[in-house]
Protein backbone atom coordinates (compact mmCIF):
# COMPACT_ATOMS: atom_id res chain seq x y z
CA UNK A 1 0.00 0.00 0.00
CA UNK A 2 2.49 2.36 0.83
CA UNK A 3 4.49 1.51 -2.23
CA UNK A 4 1.45 2.42 -4.37
CA UNK A 5 0.91 5.79 -2.54
CA UNK A 6 4.74 6.63 -2.91
CA UNK A 7 3.70 5.64 -6.84
CA UNK A 8 1.05 7.76 -6.67
CA UNK A 9 2.91 10.81 -5.55
CA UNK A 10 5.87 10.35 -7.92
CA UNK A 11 3.15 10.50 -11.16
CA UNK A 12 1.74 13.62 -9.81
CA UNK A 13 4.66 15.14 -9.11
CA UNK A 14 5.78 14.55 -12.47
CA UNK A 15 2.66 15.62 -13.88
CA UNK A 16 2.88 18.68 -12.59
CA UNK A 17 6.69 19.40 -12.99
CA UNK A 18 5.74 18.72 -17.06
CA UNK A 19 2.69 21.03 -17.21
CA UNK A 20 5.06 23.93 -15.36
CA UNK A 21 7.97 23.11 -18.01
CA UNK A 22 5.08 23.69 -20.45
CA UNK A 23 3.67 26.47 -19.25
CA UNK A 24 7.61 28.65 -19.19
CA UNK A 25 8.29 26.85 -22.73
CA UNK A 26 4.53 28.46 -24.15
CA UNK A 27 5.39 31.82 -22.37
CA UNK A 28 8.98 32.44 -23.89
CA UNK A 29 7.66 31.21 -27.18
CA UNK A 30 5.00 33.37 -27.32
CA UNK A 31 4.88 36.40 -29.74
CA UNK A 32 5.57 40.21 -27.15
CA UNK A 33 4.22 43.28 -28.32
CA UNK A 34 6.87 45.31 -29.40
CA UNK A 35 7.70 47.87 -27.60
CA UNK A 36 6.80 51.75 -28.21
CA UNK A 37 9.44 53.86 -29.35
CA UNK A 38 10.60 56.34 -27.43
CA UNK A 39 9.40 60.09 -27.32
CA UNK A 40 12.41 62.37 -29.11
CA UNK A 41 12.40 66.01 -30.19
CA UNK A 42 14.48 66.11 -33.24
CA UNK A 43 14.90 69.03 -36.14
CA UNK A 44 15.64 71.38 -33.38
CA UNK A 45 16.10 75.32 -34.62
CA UNK A 46 15.83 78.37 -32.57
CA UNK A 47 15.33 81.72 -34.98
CA UNK A 48 16.58 84.78 -33.86
CA UNK A 49 14.19 87.73 -35.57
CA UNK A 50 13.27 91.29 -35.19
CA UNK A 51 10.07 90.57 -33.07
CA UNK A 52 11.45 88.16 -31.46
CA UNK A 53 13.48 84.28 -30.90
CA UNK A 54 11.02 81.62 -32.29
CA UNK A 55 11.56 78.00 -32.09
CA UNK A 56 11.03 75.33 -34.40
CA UNK A 57 11.10 71.54 -34.06
CA UNK A 58 9.27 67.74 -34.11
CA UNK A 59 8.13 65.83 -31.37
CA UNK A 60 7.97 62.00 -32.60
CA UNK A 61 6.27 59.43 -30.54
CA UNK A 62 3.54 56.41 -30.97
CA UNK A 63 0.57 56.82 -29.05
CA UNK A 64 -0.18 53.57 -27.15
CA UNK A 65 -3.14 51.61 -27.48
CA UNK A 66 -4.38 51.88 -23.89
CA UNK A 67 -4.26 55.90 -24.75
CA UNK A 68 -5.76 55.85 -27.96
CA UNK A 69 -8.93 53.62 -26.40
CA UNK A 70 -9.17 56.34 -23.65
CA UNK A 71 -9.41 58.50 -26.59
CA UNK A 72 -12.27 57.16 -27.89
CA UNK A 73 -14.28 56.59 -25.28
CA UNK A 74 -14.58 60.26 -25.43
CA UNK A 75 -11.46 61.67 -22.79
CA UNK A 76 -9.53 64.73 -23.66
CA UNK A 77 -5.48 64.19 -23.56
CA UNK A 78 -3.16 67.03 -22.75
CA UNK A 79 0.40 67.34 -23.82
CA UNK A 80 2.66 70.38 -22.69
CA UNK A 81 5.48 72.10 -24.38
CA UNK A 82 7.75 74.02 -22.04
CA UNK A 83 10.68 76.00 -23.44
CA UNK A 84 13.50 77.92 -20.85
CA UNK A 85 16.37 80.04 -22.04
CA UNK A 86 19.12 80.57 -19.71
CA UNK A 87 22.28 82.39 -19.93
CA UNK A 88 25.96 81.15 -19.62
CA UNK A 89 27.05 82.48 -16.63
CA UNK A 90 30.73 80.77 -15.23
CA UNK A 91 30.57 82.40 -11.78
CA UNK A 92 27.24 81.62 -10.66
CA UNK A 93 24.01 79.18 -11.63
CA UNK A 94 23.03 80.28 -14.85
CA UNK A 95 19.89 83.06 -14.76
CA UNK A 96 16.56 81.98 -16.68
CA UNK A 97 16.26 85.12 -19.25
CA UNK A 98 12.72 83.88 -20.96
CA UNK A 99 10.29 81.02 -20.54
CA UNK A 100 7.43 79.77 -22.52
CA UNK A 101 4.76 77.41 -22.30
CA UNK A 102 1.95 75.85 -24.74
CA UNK A 103 -0.57 73.14 -23.99
CA UNK A 104 -2.14 71.33 -26.77
CA UNK A 105 -5.38 69.23 -26.32
CA UNK A 106 -6.65 66.09 -28.27
CA UNK A 107 -9.57 64.68 -28.41
CA UNK A 108 -12.18 62.73 -30.82
CA UNK A 109 -15.94 63.71 -31.32
CA UNK A 110 -17.77 60.78 -31.19
CA UNK A 111 -20.92 62.35 -33.25
CA UNK A 112 -18.56 63.59 -36.18
CA UNK A 113 -16.10 60.57 -36.09
CA UNK A 114 -13.69 63.60 -36.21
CA UNK A 115 -10.60 64.75 -34.19
CA UNK A 116 -10.06 68.11 -32.75
CA UNK A 117 -6.69 69.78 -31.06
CA UNK A 118 -6.70 73.23 -29.42
CA UNK A 119 -3.69 74.66 -28.92
CA UNK A 120 -3.32 77.09 -25.61
CA UNK A 121 -0.95 79.49 -24.75
CA UNK A 122 0.79 78.72 -21.55
CA UNK A 123 -0.57 76.12 -19.01
CA UNK A 124 -4.19 75.01 -17.88
CA UNK A 125 -4.98 75.98 -14.42
CA UNK A 126 -8.55 75.78 -12.95
CA UNK A 127 -8.93 79.04 -13.03
CA UNK A 128 -8.06 79.81 -16.68
CA UNK A 129 -9.80 77.52 -18.31
CA UNK A 130 -9.34 76.82 -21.96
CA UNK A 131 -8.07 79.74 -23.67
CA UNK A 132 -7.45 78.26 -27.12
CA UNK A 133 -5.97 80.30 -29.72
CA UNK A 134 -6.19 78.04 -32.40
CA UNK A 135 -8.70 74.92 -33.28
CA UNK A 136 -8.39 72.93 -35.78
CA UNK A 137 -10.28 69.41 -36.70
CA UNK A 138 -9.25 66.91 -38.44
CA UNK A 139 -10.56 63.48 -40.14
CA UNK A 140 -7.60 60.66 -39.06
CA UNK A 141 -5.70 60.17 -35.48
CA UNK A 142 -2.49 60.79 -37.21
CA UNK A 143 -3.51 64.02 -38.85
CA UNK A 144 -4.59 65.29 -35.46
CA UNK A 145 -1.02 64.23 -34.15
CA UNK A 146 0.61 65.56 -36.75
CA UNK A 147 -0.77 69.11 -35.56
CA UNK A 148 0.65 68.03 -31.98
CA UNK A 149 3.96 67.03 -32.67
CA UNK A 150 4.91 69.79 -35.03
CA UNK A 151 6.40 73.12 -32.93
CA UNK A 152 6.39 76.08 -36.30
CA UNK A 153 7.97 79.27 -35.59
CA UNK A 154 6.97 79.00 -31.74
CA UNK A 155 7.82 82.35 -30.07
CA UNK A 156 9.43 81.34 -27.13
CA UNK A 157 11.47 84.93 -25.94
CA UNK A 158 11.10 88.93 -27.03
CA UNK A 159 14.24 90.44 -28.51
CA UNK A 160 15.06 92.96 -25.40
CA UNK A 161 15.65 89.36 -23.59
CA UNK A 162 17.88 87.77 -25.42
CA UNK A 163 21.69 90.13 -26.28
CA UNK A 164 23.03 88.80 -29.61
CA UNK A 165 26.27 87.96 -28.76
CA UNK A 166 25.58 85.98 -25.85
CA UNK A 167 26.00 82.41 -25.08
CA UNK A 168 22.84 80.62 -23.91
CA UNK A 169 21.17 77.23 -23.13
CA UNK A 170 18.06 76.12 -24.05
CA UNK A 171 15.50 73.44 -22.35
CA UNK A 172 12.54 72.19 -23.84
CA UNK A 173 10.40 70.03 -22.53
CA UNK A 174 7.09 68.01 -24.04
CA UNK A 175 5.22 65.52 -21.69
CA UNK A 176 1.64 63.83 -21.41
CA UNK A 177 0.13 65.89 -19.04
CA UNK A 178 -1.72 63.78 -16.30
CA UNK A 179 -3.25 65.91 -14.26
CA UNK A 180 -5.76 67.15 -16.97
CA UNK A 181 -7.42 63.51 -16.94
CA UNK A 182 -10.42 62.86 -15.10
CA UNK A 183 -10.12 63.01 -11.06
CA UNK A 184 -10.98 59.45 -11.17
CA UNK A 185 -8.80 57.99 -14.28
CA UNK A 186 -5.54 59.75 -12.64
CA UNK A 187 -5.60 57.27 -9.91
CA UNK A 188 -6.10 54.16 -12.63
CA UNK A 189 -3.31 55.83 -14.75
CA UNK A 190 -0.58 56.49 -12.19
CA UNK A 191 2.87 54.96 -12.96
CA UNK A 192 1.73 53.40 -15.73
CA UNK A 193 4.80 53.02 -18.64
CA UNK A 194 1.71 53.45 -21.36
CA UNK A 195 0.58 56.55 -20.23
CA UNK A 196 4.72 57.98 -20.35
CA UNK A 197 5.07 60.34 -22.87
CA UNK A 198 7.77 62.66 -22.17
CA UNK A 199 11.38 64.01 -23.73
CA UNK A 200 13.73 66.64 -22.98
CA UNK A 201 16.34 68.50 -24.78
CA UNK A 202 18.78 70.89 -22.92
CA UNK A 203 21.84 71.94 -24.66
CA UNK A 204 24.25 75.05 -25.25
CA UNK A 205 23.46 77.68 -28.48
CA UNK A 206 23.44 80.57 -29.58
CA UNK A 207 20.67 81.88 -31.47
CA UNK A 208 21.00 82.17 -35.47
CA UNK A 209 19.28 84.83 -37.68
CA UNK A 210 15.96 84.52 -38.82
CA UNK A 211 16.24 81.87 -42.14
CA UNK A 212 19.97 80.82 -40.88
CA UNK A 213 20.24 76.83 -40.78
CA UNK A 214 20.71 75.25 -37.35
CA UNK A 215 20.64 76.53 -33.78
CA UNK A 216 22.00 73.49 -31.99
Amino acid sequence: MAFITHSLKNAAFDAIARFVLVACVCLLLAPRPSAAAPTEITQLRVERADDGVYLSANVRFDVPAVVEDALLKGIAIFFVVEADIYRDRWYWTDPRVASAARTLRLAYQPLTGRWRVNIVSGLITSSSGLRATLNQNYETLPEALSAIQRLSRWKIAEVSEIEADANYALELNFRLDLSQLPRPFQIGVAGQRDWTISAQIKDQLRLTPAGVEGAK
